[in-house]
């Protein structure tokens, strides 16, 4: 099940009401999917083949479909990475960049554990939303963040996009508030 760790305080909000309370308050829209009519023969695989991914992609083809419908999403896929992914490493240090998208980013775990850290709004700082089995997350397009795995290092997921050229990461500078006294 989802939950936040504020990175500021270290604090962990783990009810789950008040952690849809506390995405809603970021403008991150979350909902749950019913993972369990996942083939049992796809369940905790993380090596797949294109035919196992399309068999994930028509299992949960009614979810993928609403949730397009609902928020413009025209394309779609599943990613799934592991000790066995080739250049796990360097993949996870390109995704480990905080960057922003021109697109909402949209993860629903299907497999593993994945965690967004995300930069909050106003005094907020960033917190980190560790997706389990079933949370599906949208990070608001322009939201800086980025995306990691926990130790183990397993995840597989479905990926909803808006344009059809896929995951397009722009870089983000933290912007710092000029202190430079204009009258010297």
């Amino acid at each position: 099940m989802v939950q936040i760790r504020l990175h500021n305080t270290n604090e962990h909000i783990v009810e789950k009401s008040k952690v849809i309370e506390f995405l809603d308050g970021q403008h991150i829209f979350y909902e749950s999917w019913d993972t369990t009519k996942l083939p049992s023969s796809l369940q905790n695989k993380f090596v797949l083949t294109d035919e196992e991914k399309q068999q994930i992609l028509t299992t949960f083809a009614h979810e993928i479909e609403d949730l397009a419908r609902r928020r413009h999403y025209k394309t779609w896929d599943v990613v799934a990475l592991s000790e066995a992914t080739p250049h796990l490493a360097d993949l996870l240090q390109k995704f480990a960049q905080i960057h922003t998208h021109t697109e909402d980013e949209v993860r629903a775990i299907v497999g593993g554990t994945g965690i967004f850290i995300v930069r909050g709004h106003d005094t907020i700082g960033y917190f980190d939303v560790v997706l389990e089995v079933g949370d599906v997350i949208s990070v608001p397009e322009y939201t800086a963040h980025y995306f990691t795995l926990r130790e183990d290092r397993q995840v597989v997921a479905v990926r909803l996009f808006i344009e059809t050229d896929g995951w397009i990461a722009h870089p983000y500078q933290e912007q710092t508030a000029d202190t430079t006294d204009i009258s010297e």
